[in-house]
């Protein structure tokens, strides 16, 4: 569903991400995962076209997106979280996620600012998340947890096929964490496709139906957990030659 062929993105000397390349297929829940510096959420931002790309390649659905504005690319299906919630304070959680949430040009601007379709698709969302309670809660009260909460109900209103997560779990405790998982299964159970980068490898361990490992901008290493969790060269890349979640 998702192709990356040999992406490249250069801060002038610094290679951040060096030739790249992997595929998420349809339906999957796949991981990205690597050391502090590897260079997996700048990959996530060239994906997303948050940042342009240095040179090569991002296909999705087999049309290339690479040159596409951000906007354009989550109209065609591909939606992403960041690492840091984008919340507008001032607003209530059922308007972040309407406003954050709208792919639209020019002809936005002459029409009601929040539809009564797009209040009740919002509250479907916030009620499948279990957060209806805060739906009218100003954005500035809201926990770390709950902004993750309100991030992905954002990201769910564009009706995307493709997912990007970035560390949707850190930070939180470990009850809400599992209640993460929850949604992120129930989600792909629906059909909905997901690339998630995480740092609790227990959490990518059991969640993943495949794993692609960077070091040092590249891709060493891709495969189920089981392959992935006893490659030589992922032990390296992860000091101390132990792959768990103190070492990542």
């Amino acid at each position: 569903m998702l192709e990356i062929r040999n992406l490249c993105k250069y801060f002038g000397g610094i290679k951040a991400v060096d030739g790249a390349s992997f595929e998420v297929e349809r339906g999957s829940i796949t991981a990205l995962i690597g050391p502090n510096g590897a260079g997996k959420t700048t990959a996530f931002n060239c994906i997303s076209r948050t940042l342009v790309p240095t040179s090569g390649e991002v296909w999705l659905d087999g049309q290339q997106i690479d040159h596409l504005r951000p906007h354009k690319i989550t109209a065609k299906g591909l939606s992403r979280t960041f690492q840091i919630s984008r919340n507008l304070a001032d607003m209530t959680v059922i308007e972040n996620v309407i406003v954050q949430s709208r792919v639209e040009g020019f002809s936005g601007l002459f029409r009601p600012a929040i539809s009564p379709q797009e209040k009740d698709k919002a509250l479907g969302i916030l009620d499948f998340l279990g957060i209806t309670r805060i739906a009218y809660e100003d954005g500035h009260n809201l926990s770390y947890g709950q902004k993750k909460l309100m991030d992905l109900a954002a990201l769910l209103m564009s009706d995307p096929k493709i997912i990007l997560l970035d560390e949707p779990a850190g930070g939180v405790n470990p009850s809400l964490m599992e209640e993460i998982v929850g949604h992120i299964r129930a989600l792909n159970a629906k059909g909905l496709t997901v690339l998630i980068v995480e740092h609790n490898m227990d959490l990518i361990m059991r969640l993943s139906h495949k794993v692609v490992v960077m070091a040092q901008g590249r891709v060493i290493c891709q495969g189920t957990p089981d392959i992935v969790r006893k490659d030589p060269a992922v032990l390296e890349a992860y000091l101390g030659g132990v792959l768990d979640a103190e070492a990542a």
